[in-house]
């Protein structure tokens, strides 16, 4: 029989949930309908009922649960009605709550859905109050499960409540509760499919029975306070500060003082103060018989909770003075082993002498961690160096000073803490919120983002000086006094070095210049700090860096580790996305000196760019960094330097030259600024590299080369590469394969790859959609090919690029390099992991993947 009537109260709890519910979900349906006017309405008439009504159920309150101080009482119910209401007065909780129309963003409010809500012995009006005006505000039906003692007081709250909110135009059932509360019932009303999030405040099994549901849920945590009077307080204040929260409500606040620690130096003063206001100060006996009382299996007995001093002490046979405000207990230490150092909710304060701050704070410390970790600790002192110590060290939410901890805690009465009767304690004690709770955190915050592109900038040197002999504008660029020349051999050979330090010598300010000409192909990091220990040696005030690609890199990296010598490579040469948000922040450079860079070859461009290509030698990689520190100040661009240059040099810097121009082409950072450059940059390659190539004295063809590189070099340091030199770096620091050369034989299966559709496209705010093949055939109207269909232009921009090649004695496969096929296929695909992660790669008008990159990597070894 008994089981059946066990299935029967079942089946009738379930009912009453699944209506209660149902009902619920049907006031959301109708709260959404609501517009803000009409809400901000329901709340204020739901204030003004509250008001209307509050001392009444302070009284009720009291009188239903035998507990707490009916003025007090009165007092929580002005606290949760005018406070509250004066805090979400003005609070936008329906549409848009919020704008940016520079940014393009806005943000619109949505109910969260029905809240179920538990509600302690402790408030059992205010707290109805408090969460009704924050539910209905934020348009969220609510469900209140009451305590079982202060059922009566709960449900005339929420039936003012509602009527109130029904009379202004709030839905039928927005403020519903369980008529007969039992642990089933709230169990599964918390777990119940149509309720959204559950409010919990209450004892540490309820909460930790809402976080359990399944379901969100907002709660609090007990509130073991520590109240540190250090030697410098202002002790009559304090102890007001003190009496005034321990005693409010007969000290059922959460957060009202537990652990009260004294410096020793005012230790009698605060006691003396203490019992002139009535505080009773128990001995060994009494406390051993408040304890009995007290405490139950390691727990507060909750038949004392919230009665007065004096009724707790004759409960436990202890005579004390009707007026007694606090049953002051003095103990050595926290834990099992000190009962009464417990979260007690009620008149009774743990008491602790300190030798010193240090002690202090551990007993402040282990007062949290026992049963009060992330509530609220107080402290009383006028040093602002032991507040901020003292807030660094406890693991509370709140940290209040110099005030009552009680009315601190729940805010804007003596700080601007957001007013609440729900304490947030974070992940230290098991919560999901920290902060003191209100009705932001009962919206669900919708935001809108437009598509934002953000601004571009073109970066170019401050200087650019061009055509022959404006090398001589060494004689009078300013602030040249010390030098220092990066260089190759070959520069110094060919008399250009001279050259340089000739006109350097014509300068009146000029005092002494040091060569450091050691940059091999491809330089190293350890030619890098060679470099620039040269530099610290010598201490220019300018850096030329006069040579090929490889001095050019070289010379920004040194000038880097000369002005910043315990800078990181390692980090500096870490991947990015974005170099504005990038993880590392290159250092200032121009402290010391500034870097003038003059190219013997036409290729690199790296005299205008921000760009500079460090190899490690050890593990076979090309690392590619990138910022605008490594801008040259000043770029010569004299002609005469390149005459001497090899026939193949030439034919590779040369095809570098229109690799730099096509990729940035069609690179998803390409702009109508860079256009013209590549346009004009691709023009003249095609016209005098083949020139430059076969007769090395053709001073114009020499000269026009040079300017493309610059051309060049200007557009992609805006608008960037892309995966033909990924593959290039990678496949040129394993094989040692020369840059333009490998350059070359990915060109015509880059353009290839890059002109199909993607299979996953490179995200970028500016690039609206995908169009490289178009940009391709664009390229080839503009040589004059065939291009009467994008295919067609696609077809023939390729074909002109191999005949190109060919016209240099170009290779167009990496089989030619002389590399077997074997090695090249044990490293591919270590190679494709390379490429994918250069930052070139980021731009390109494709996001590849590995196995394509591979893929591309296997058609280049075999070739066209």
């Amino acid at each position: 029989m008994a089981v059946e009537e066990k299935a029967l109260e079942q089946k009738q709890i379930g009912a009453m949930i699944e209506r209660l519910a149902k009902n619920g979900e049907q006031a959301l349906n109708v709260f959404r309908t609501l517009n803000q006017e009409k809400v901000d309405q329901i709340v204020k008439n739901m204030a003004l009922t509250a008001l209307e009504n509050h001392d009444k159920l302070a009284k009720m309150a009291v009188d239903e649960t035998s507990r707490g101080l009916f003025e007090d009482k009165i007092s929580k119910n002005m606290f949760a009605t005018e406070m509250i209401y004066n805090s979400i007065r003005n609070l936008k909780t329906v549409g848009i709550i919020s704008e940016n129309e520079h940014e393009g963003t806005y943000e619109l409010a949505e109910p969260v859905g029905v809240i179920a809500a538990l509600v302690p012995i402790t408030n059992p009006t205010s707290t109805v109050i408090y969460k009704s005006l924050i539910s209905l505000k934020t348009r969220n039906p609510i469900i209140f499960s009451f305590h079982h003692l202060s059922q009566k007081s709960g449900i005339v709250t929420a039936q003012l409540l509602r009527e109130a909110a029904i009379k202004a135009g709030a839905p039928e059932n927005c403020i519903q509760w369980v008529d007969e509360p039992s642990r089933e019932a709230i169990d599964s009303l918390m777990r119940h499919p149509k309720v959204s999030l559950i409010l919990a405040t209450g004892g540490s099994s309820m909460v930790k029975a809402a976080y359990s549901s399944g379901k969100p849920a907002i709660g609090v945590g007990p509130g073991n306070v520590p109240c540190y009077f250090e030697k410098t307080a202002n002790v009559k204040s304090s102890v007001q500060d003190l009496l005034l929260s321990k005693t409010y409500d007969n000290g059922m606040i959460c957060a009202s003082e537990q652990a009260l620690i004294i410096d020793q130096e005012i230790y009698t003063e605060v006691i003396t103060e203490m019992m002139a206001n009535t505080c009773y100060f128990l001995n060994e006996e009494e406390k051993h018989q408040l304890e009995h009382i007290a405490i139950k299996k390691d727990s507060l007995n909750p038949m004392v909770v919230g009665l007065p001093a004096y009724k707790i002490a004759e409960m436990a046979g202890i005579n004390v003075p009707k007026d007694t405000k606090v049953l002051v207990v003095e103990l050595e230490g926290v834990g099992p082993n000190y009962p009464l150092s417990c979260e007690k909710l009620s008149p009774i304060l743990a008491c602790y002498k300190a030798n010193n701050v240090e002690e202090a704070f551990e007993l402040a410390e282990k007062t949290l961690e026992y049963g009060g970790l992330g509530h609220t600790a107080s402290i009383h002192t006028s040093d602002d160096r032991i507040i901020e110590q003292f807030a660094m060290r406890m693991r509370a939410g709140r940290i209040l000073v110099n005030t009552p901890s009680a009315q601190g805690a729940t805010g804007n009465v003596y700080n601007d803490f957001l007013p609440t009767l729900t304490l947030g304690c974070g992940t230290y004690g098991g919560n999901s919120v920290s902060v003191n709770v209100g009705a932001t955190h009962l919206l669900n915050i919708k935001k809108v983002a437009k598509r934002n592109i953000n601004a571009q900038i073109l970066r170019t040197p401050p200087q650019i000086y061009y055509k022959k002999n404006s090398i001589q504008a060494l004689e009078f660029i300013p602030d040249i006094s010390n030098a220092f020349i990066v260089t190759s051999p070959s520069s110094i050979r060919n008399g250009y070095v001279e050259k340089v330090i000739h006109f350097l010598k014509k300068r009146p300010d000029f005092n002494h210049f040091d060569i450091f000409s050691e940059v091999e192909p491809d330089p190293s990091i350890e030619t890098v700090k060679k470099g620039a220990e040269r530099m610290r040696h010598s201490q220019p005030d300018v850096i030329i860096a006069l040579g090929g690609g490889s001095v050019l890199d070289a010379a920004k990296a040194m000038w880097l580790f000369y002005e910043h010598p315990d800078t990181d490579f390692d980090a500096l040469k870490q991947k990015f996305l974005n170099p504005r948000k990038r993880v590392v922040t290159y250092p200032k450079l121009r402290g010391k000196a500034k870097l003038i860079a003059i190219p013997t070859t036409s290729g690199t461009g790296s005299e205008v760019t921000s760009f500079a290509v460090i190899t490690d030698k050890k593990a076979n990689i090309k690392y590619p960094l990138s910022d605008p520190e490594l801008l040259p100040d000043i770029a010569i661009i004299d002609p005469q330097f390149t005459m001497t240059v090899p026939k193949h040099i030439t034919a590779d810097t040369g095809m570098d030259v229109l690799t730099h121009a096509l990729e940035a082409y069609v690179s998803v950072v390409a702009n109508d600024f860079t256009d013209g450059q590549i346009i004009k940059a691709i023009q003249l390659v095609f016209e005098y590299l083949p020139r430059a190539y076969h007769d090395s004295t053709d001073t114009l063809a020499r000269e026009k080369m040079h300017y493309a590189s610059t051309l060049a070099g200007l557009a992609f340091n805006n608008a960037f590469l892309g995966i033909n030199h990924s593959l290039a770096h990678a496949l040129g620091a394993e094989f040692h394969i020369a840059h333009g050369r490998a350059n070359t034989i990915f060109l015509p299966h880059v353009i290839r790859f890059n002109s199909k559709k993607p299979t996953k496209f490179t995200p970028f705010a500016g690039y609206e959609h995908f169009i490289a093949d178009l940009r391709y055939a664009e390229l080839a109207k503009m040589l004059g090919l065939q291009a009467r269909t994008t295919e067609e232009g696609i077809d023939s921009l390729i074909e002109a690029i191999i005949i190109l090649a060919k016209e240099l004695d170009m290779p167009l496969s990496i089989e030619e390099c002389g590399i077997t096929y074997s090695e090249f296929e044990n490293k591919v695909d270590l190679l494709a992991l390379h490429a994918f992660n250069d930052p070139d790669t980021n731009v390109n008008p494709k996001r590849p993947l590995t196995r394509e990159l591979a893929e591309i990597f296997r058609q280049a070894y075999k070739g066209i």
